[in-house]
């Protein structure tokens, strides 16, 4: 029977050592001192084009992510920011330019190459993509089960300690469609976090919830970051979002990179069109959660 010292201790492992597992190619680039693997940069984008038709939706995007930092992509509806992330992702692929994640250039990658990069890069969706006909605890389990050397018992506590922490503990039983779409997307964050990736990408995290919801999404946003201090990407439009979670911010104006820099820069910023997005976004309260 396993104690408690032997869960803790797996739950230990999992923090530290990673619940997607590491392949041997990946150990002997580590071993080897590859300085690929230690890139200050986690994400660039050089020079990015992508269009649908004759309608271009990305045009010469370039930015970078620096490794630990939270890097939020701003803009109004249909600039590109949902697609940046596909493109990370693998889910759609660049017209032209480069895209390097974790210092390596993925532009050209296959499907099959692009597995590696999920493992280490994951996504929280705005539907938040759950298996319907699995409990949340089935849920967040889901990137543990058939790791090596993971115990039933270890990943219980590790899955009881995210939803802790995520504060879905009270509705690990229940299935997600009954949940609100708030609940699920913290579940989805508490799934996201239990593969232990490199790096998480947030899609409009606080769209098509109520603004106290919002507000409290934000701030388990704002809870895990400074917990687990990954590389992240946030998308969204609410500046109150923005102004809590951003090292940087990138800002897309019809698909183009207008600004990118630090939110005090930004609010800053003497363009009139950033100005007056700000001013049109203030008009929207913001809402703390923990008040």
């Amino acid at each position: 029977m396993t104690d408690a010292k032997d869960v803790n201790r797996g739950v230990a492992a999992m923090e530290l050592g990673g619940a997607r597992g590491r392949s041997g190619t990946a150990d002997a680039k580590t071993a080897g001192g590859n300085a690929e693997q230690h890139a200050e940069n986690f994400f660039e984008f050089r020079d990015v084009s992508k269009a649908f038709d004759d309608h271009a939706v990305l045009k010469d995007v370039t930015f970078s992510v620096k490794r630990g930092e939270t890097c939020v992509i701003m803009g109004r509806s249909g600039v590109g920011k949902s697609v940046s992330l596909k493109h990370i992702m693998g889910f759609m692929k660049a017209d032209s330019g480069r895209i390097l994640v974790d210092g390596e250039d993925v532009t050209d990658f296959s499907e099959q190459q692009f597995e590696e990069v999920r493992r280490k890069v994951t996504m929280v969706f705005q539907s938040g993509a759950l298996f319907d006909s699995l409990t949340v605890a089935e849920n967040i389990a889901f990137p543990l089960e058939k790791q090596p050397g993971l115990e039933d018992e270890d990943i219980d506590a590790y899955v009881a300690k995210l939803a802790k922490m995520l504060e879905v503990e009270e509705v690990l039983d229940r299935l997600p469609g009954e949940l609100s779409t708030g609940m699920r997307r913290a579940v989805a964050m508490a799934r996201a976090f239990a593969q232990n990736p490199d790096a998480i990408l947030f899609d409009e995290p606080t769209t098509m919830v109520d603004p106290i919801m919002a507000a409290h999404v934000g701030d388990l946003i704002v809870k895990l970051k400074k917990q687990f201090k990954k590389t992240s990407i946030v998308v969204t439009h609410d500046t109150h979002l923005g102004r809590k979670l951003a090292d940087r911010v990138i800002f897309l104006v019809e698909g183009r990179v207008a600004f990118f820099g630090t939110w005090q820069e930004l609010e800053n910023s003497e363009d009139p069109f950033l100005r007056n997005f700000l001013a049109q976004d203030e008009l929207i309260p913001a809402l703390d959660a923990t008040a």
